[in-house]
């Protein structure tokens, strides 16, 4: 795992999409996408989060390093699960509706790079939880990834390009969203 080519396909998602997908289109492993970007990118977040919650609450006591595992264990979750709900939701139901038919392998590497405004949203709101707003505006770049990204990566005609943008973007970002909510609730009930 080499982490100078994860920031340098950051950079190029962030600052030129369209080149980006062109080279993702030729290296379009799944497996090497899941543990060579996704797994260290989840591992990047759950440690914002550990950082950033370890520097609010502090070193005081034993029960403010287990809420900070708990957060860092929150987000690594949310993430993790939102992945593959974004896959199977999109497997299911998503490639029947817009008529697209890609293996599930495509789908992955497809979601897998198409989650990477939600992870630095993520790292950001974990670091600075008062920038909130900021990492959901960050998040919105998501459409502009996907909508880029659908042509070259899944093969969408362009009469459905910007329903086809707006569904999966609104699932790429809602399912880590959706199971964060539910994680957190659940750590309420059950302290």
């Amino acid at each position: 795992m080499q982490y100078k080519n994860i920031f340098k396909l950051i950079f190029s998602l962030i600052s030129s999409p369209a080149k980006a997908w062109e080279d993702i289109c030729v290296n379009q492993d799944s497996q090497k996408v899941i543990l060579d970007y996704v797994y260290p990118m989840i591992g990047f977040c759950g440690i914002a989060w550990l950082i950033g919650s370890i520097y609010r609450r502090g070193w005081n006591t034993p029960l403010s390093f287990q809420l900070s595992m708990v957060d860092c264990c929150g987000i690594a979750i949310a993430l993790f699960g939102g992945f593959f709900l974004a896959a199977y939701i999109i497997n299911k139901y998503l490639l029947r509706w817009f008529r697209i038919e890609r293996s599930p392998q495509q789908v992955l590497v497809f979601i897998g790079y198409s989650m990477t405004m939600v992870f630095i949203a993520d790292m950001i709101t974990g670091i600075f939880p008062s920038m909130q707003p900021i990492g959901i505006m960050i998040q919105l770049y998501t459409l502009y990834i996907v909508y880029v990204g659908s042509t070259p990566m899944m093969k969408v005609d362009n009469s459905f390009k910007m329903p086809f943008t707006i569904a999966f973007s609104i699932t790429i970002i809602g399912c880590p969203m959706l199971i964060e909510f539910i994680y957190q609730n659940l750590v309420t009930i059950f302290n």
